[in-house]
């Protein structure tokens, strides 16, 4: 399998672990605020192969103890579940993060425990999906069943939308939440621009409209909160 890149260690990308973060080219959607666009559109360049990457990961035994695996949409490889086993051999903590557009492959990971944590993003209202991920019209119910089996099932995770003020607008939130009500973990995240972001004149909404958004969000998940807001 080929990495497009690595990222030797973080304390942010996985909860409570001391992490590496592991990038995989593709994706089905075109998100305009995508901080990995290059991973997106194929303009980055593989890294290393998978050989490379387990040699990291055994020299970095005792150092590390998660390992965080992202694109891009991971769930596009089919050998995905392979690369997940050979690093939970190795003794490490797995994190998943994916769009949900594969969930026969999502349940298979799921049901071999292949993951510890899974992050699944919720890219906006139902109505509005399709103009948020950059596509002219989108099939909601891989997205809808891969929420279904986090939800419904034992392994840990969290449901997170990225807000940007041209997107979203707190009547988003409530949408969002009568769809997942009864998620554990639901994290409203603030959009930050990067010279990587393939669109311009995309920005933060305010405090304020963050604060109407995540209370929009409680009403149906109490369990929500903001991320990336001082």
């Amino acid at each position: 399998m080929t990495i497009h890149g690595l990222q030797k260690m973080t304390l942010l990308d996985y909860p409570g672990r001391v992490a590496c973060t592991v990038f995989l080219g593709g994706c089905d959607f075109r998100c305009p605020f995508c901080h990995n666009f290059g991973l997106v559109d194929g303009s980055t360049p593989p890294v290393m192969d998978d050989g490379a990457l387990f040699d990291f990961l055994e020299k970095r035994r005792g150092l590390l103890d998660g390992v965080a695996i992202t694109g891009g949409e991971p769930c596009l490889r089919p050998d995905l579940p392979d690369l997940l086993r050979r690093i939970k051999a190795m003794g490490y903590a797995v994190k998943l993060d994916t769009n949900g557009t594969h969930p026969a492959l999502l349940r298979a990971i799921l049901e071999e425990r292949l993951a510890d944590y899974v992050a699944m993003d919720i890219k906006n209202s139902p109505e509005k999906y399709a103009r948020t991920v950059g596509l002219d019209a989108v099939d909601l119910s891989p997205v809808r069943e891969s929420a279904r089996l986090l939800m419904e099932g034992p392994t840990d995770y969290e449901l997170r939308t990225t807000v940007v003020d041209e997107l979203h607008e707190p009547a988003d939130f409530e949408a969002i939440g009568v769809w997942i009500a009864g998620a554990r973990h639901y994290f409203l995240q603030v959009f930050t621009d990067r010279e990587s972001v393939p669109y311009g004149n995309l920005h933060a909404p305010s405090a304020a409209k963050m604060r109407e958004c995540l209370a929009a969000a409680r009403r149906f998940v109490p369990e929500s909160e903001i991320r990336g807001m001082d």
